[in-house]
């Protein structure tokens, strides 16, 4: 191209991409005073022909002036700036994002993590949702057409390809147009696309093998088939993907579109709500090592042995609802809990009898059986005297609460004790008056993996009770004590932030590394660099510049288990 100024307005830098279409190019525009940087796409007709060249013209700007509507009802569709038709040719002038696509992302750091691509699928949707009700078919979905941005690490869906049907329409013999190619990029489209009659579940085909690129970096071809139903093969090839997950993504590319989610608003529901997993059957023979045993107390009773489950993974929708907590009241498990722990019951009562037979004689002195004491229990960390010391502040008083905030005061420090779960066992002998106490470390051994997963969850958790609909819920499964009181508290954040008509957006939110990591008993502390992208929204929607930020911050959390989960009871701002 030898012009470098186009429409006597727009400065070209430098070429971005060309195809079958045309060109696209960054420019500046230099009639605004920011010389505000632009992409240009030069769209080129592919039949030649004055007939149709009217024609043309007339789809162009009604495409045109649908693209306008999209982007300005939405911050995640590039903006339309201007269109204009120079030397026969057509421009579309649309707004810069700086960021990388899912390509360039793959290509830099290698595969995502499942919660990361569910998260980029939970933020696309809506925008797929949006563009249907539009009565508008994508068609070109893949990981070259979506861009991390990199002010908020929000996904930005480019390239419609609307104005390119325009752009191939011909005339037939007949003398009725009709567009002469097909729209989309081999592999990512489906069938029913490849013969040119796309429909909205063709955008959800394209987007779940976008997300299974994510997560193996291969592209379709790459993958086998299943040679009876076509189906694309991709598990053995992604790595520590839930079963739930997995089948959303297997019903979102199913060869026939009846078989897909038929809108995006139906799997967009199916992420935020996964089937639950099925309860397997307790076998009634007991395992050759049992690992929980129900031991009698208070006069050979047996008490029903009771395994606690470990804390369930909290990852929020954008409208939060807890899972469903099982049912205990399964009678067949009761049954056997009960048959189980008397006969074991029976065992030690007799050998107990057994033992005090064979051990008396006149000579022997009587022995006293000690009273065993009361089992230590887990501190309550609901209650104001046992609760940590987290009231770390800003050196400057925030516009509105803030969970995480700078401290200064090294020597604020949990005060929780750090005593073990134990389990009462009694007496087993008389010649032998000491009671055991033998601490539970199953109940609350807690792995860094742990920690951090916990963490994740907090962060995760931000973005629905800091904003609409402020819900108070995942605080009360992640929090504990003081912490809990000053998220979820008549005075903490989400009530403040409620009462102002403040609210958050966050875009990117990770851990980059772990600087230390440490358990004793039921308290934990992991120290990390976590990069958040916050903005803090008034009631108008203006930003508050003073609490929006994109940083990197190194965080203490003192983690608490409470309630047969680990909870988060402090945090403290390290390094900001």
């Amino acid at each position: 191209m030898t012009l470098t100024l186009l429409n006597n307005r727009y400065q070209v830098l430098r070429v971005l991409g060309s195809g079958g279409f045309g060109e696209t190019f960054l420019a500046e525009d230099t009639q605004m005073p920011s010389n505000r940087r632009c992409v240009i796409k030069q769209l080129k007709p592919i039949a030649n022909n004055p007939q149709v060249y009217q024609l043309i013209q007339q789809r162009f700007q009604q495409e045109a002036a649908i693209l306008e509507e999209l982007g300005d009802r939405s911050n995640q569709i590039p903006k339309l700036y201007a269109y204009f038709i120079d030397n026969g040719q057509f421009y579309l002038v649309q707004e810069y994002i700086e960021g990388q696509t899912l390509t360039q992302k793959i290509q830099q750091q290698g595969v995502l993590s499942e919660i990361a691509v569910k998260g980029i699928l939970i933020d696309i949707l809506p925008i797929l949702e949006f563009i249907h009700s539009k009565h508008i078919v994508h068609r070109d979905i893949k990981p070259d057409n979506i861009i991390l941005r990199f002010a908020d690490g929000k996904p930005i869906l480019i390239d419609f390809g609307a104005v390119k049907v325009s752009m191939g329409t011909i005339m037939t013999a007949s003398g009725n147009s009709t567009p002469s190619i097909v729209i989309g990029t081999p592999g990512f489209m489906p069938m029913e696309q490849s013969v040119g009659r796309p429909v909205f579940s063709s955008d959800i085909y394209s987007l779940g093998l976008t997300a299974i690129y994510l997560l193996t970096g291969k592209i379709p071809s790459e993958f086998p088939t299943n040679p009876a139903t076509g189906d694309i093969l991709w598990r053995n090839f992604a790595f520590n993907i839930s079963p739930d997950f997995a089948a959303v993504l297997d019903k979102a590319v199913q060869q026939s579109p009846r078989d897909r989610y038929l809108t995006a608003r139906d799997m967009l529901i199916a992420l935020q709500n996964p089937v639950a997993p099925t309860v397997p059957v307790i076998p009634t023979v007991p395992p050759a090592n049992p690992t929980v045993i129900a031991t009698p107390v208070n006069g050979g009773h047996v008490s029903t042995p009771t395994v606690p489950s470990p804390p369930p993974v909290y990852q929020p929708p954008i409208s939060y609802s807890p899972e469903p907590v099982p049912s205990p009241k399964s009678l067949a498990t009761w049954q056997q809990g009960v048959i189980i722990g008397s006969v074991i019951g029976s065992l030690v009562v007799g050998g107990i009898w057994l033992v005090r037979g064979q051990l008396s004689s006149p000579t022997q002195p009587s022995i006293n059986v000690a009273t065993s004491p009361t089992p230590t229990r887990s501190p309550s960390l609901n209650s104001s005297n046992n609760s940590p010391n987290i009231n770390e502040q800003q050196s400057t008083p925030p516009t509105s609460k803030v969970v995480e905030s700078n401290s200064s005061n090294s020597n604020r420090q949990i005060n929780t004790p750090s005593t073990p779960i134990y389990t009462e066992r009694p007496t087993t002998s008389e010649n032998n008056s000491t009671n055991v106490e033998t601490p539970i470390t199953s109940t609350a051994t807690l792995t860094e993996a742990g920690a951090k997963n916990v963490i994740n969850n907090w962060l995760k958790a931000k973005q629905v009770m800091f904003a609409p609909p402020y819900n108070p819920q995942p605080a009360s499964e992640l929090t504990t004590g003081q912490q809990y009181e000053q998220v979820a508290g008549y005075d903490g954040s989400i009530n403040s932030l409620k009462t102002d008509g403040h609210y958050y957006q966050y875009g990117l939110q990770q851990i980059d590394g772990v600087d230390e990591f440490s358990v004793n008993g039921n308290q934990a502390t992991i120290q990390v660099k976590v990069t958040e992208d916050r903005t803090l929204f008034d009631r108008n929607g203006n930003i508050i510049p003073k609490e929006t930020d994109f940083k990197t911050r190194t965080v203490r959390y003192t983690l608490q288990f409470v309630d047969q989960r680990w909870k988060i009871a402090s945090t403290q701002i390290i390094s900001n």
